[in-house]
């Protein structure tokens, strides 16, 4: 029997690797086959396509940009991976497609942010009392050239700004300029630290499923193979 316990444990650990492989990837492979085919040509997909301004249902949240939602929340592209918020792509150049912003609140950009803004919304719409954040990202080009409107500089903090309002424009940048993104918006919604403050948007723990605020089936975890779009 001792002879048969380390196959047995290989065994385990195989299946084991197997099924969260499984049940992990297989969520969103047909939606990456769709993005990228709409990525190589953006205008052979046109009824995927979503447009800014779109309030979907009743939902609280305004769509943000022109684009494709091509990853959505808790979508995973590689082990231990979860994301955090939505992909929306435009198929066009950097700096071409505007971004607006999806709810009112308080706007701030760190002095160090090329990219990114957030949005701090004192009273979320979805439970009334309860702060939130809402954040963007991928607003500059590849190199770190800032693509966010000059009415937020490096260092803007708690400027307030009404939904609709123009914040920038989408690009690709990453943080390194020798491995940009494809050009998109991402979006998430943060949940605040008790204090005041948002919390770490790199953790999906740290996040809300957007679904509910943007009226569309944004949780991969539900909606494992079809582009998001309003009904």
């Amino acid at each position: 029997m001792s002879r048969k316990l380390p196959l047995l444990i290989a065994i385990v650990v195989i299946l084991t690797g197997s099924v969260y492989y499984y049940f992990t990837f297989r969520r969103g492979s047909a939606r990456t086959i769709q993005t990228f085919a709409y990525l190589r040509d953006p205008a052979s997909r046109p009824e995927l396509r979503m447009n800014a301004y779109t309030q979907c249902g009743t939902a609280p949240f305004i769509f943000p940009t022109d684009g494709l939602v091509g990853f959505i929340w808790d979508d995973s592209f590689r082990p231990g991976h979860r994301h955090q918020g939505i992909d929306i792509f435009a198929g066009t150049d950097v700096g071409v497609t505007p971004v607006i912003a999806a709810y009112p609140g308080y706007l701030t950009r760190q002095p160090d942010w090329k990219s990114t803004i957030i949005m701090r919304v004192p009273d979320d719409p979805l439970q009334a009392g309860r702060q939130i954040w809402v954040y963007y990202t991928h607003m500059a080009d590849a190199q770190g050239n800032s693509f966010i409107s000059q009415q937020f500089p490096a260092g803007t903090s708690e400027i307030y700004v009404e939904a609709g309002t123009f914040l920038g424009y989408q690009g690709n940048y990453s943080g390194d300029p020798n491995n940009p993104v494809g050009v998109h918006l991402h979006v998430s919604v943060l949940k605040d630290n008790g204090f005041g403050k948002f919390t770490n948007e790199l953790e999906i723990e740290n996040t809300y499923d957007p679904s509910p605020y943007f009226g569309l089936p944004l949780n991969a975890r539900e909606n494992t193979d079809t582009i998001p779009v309003c009904n």
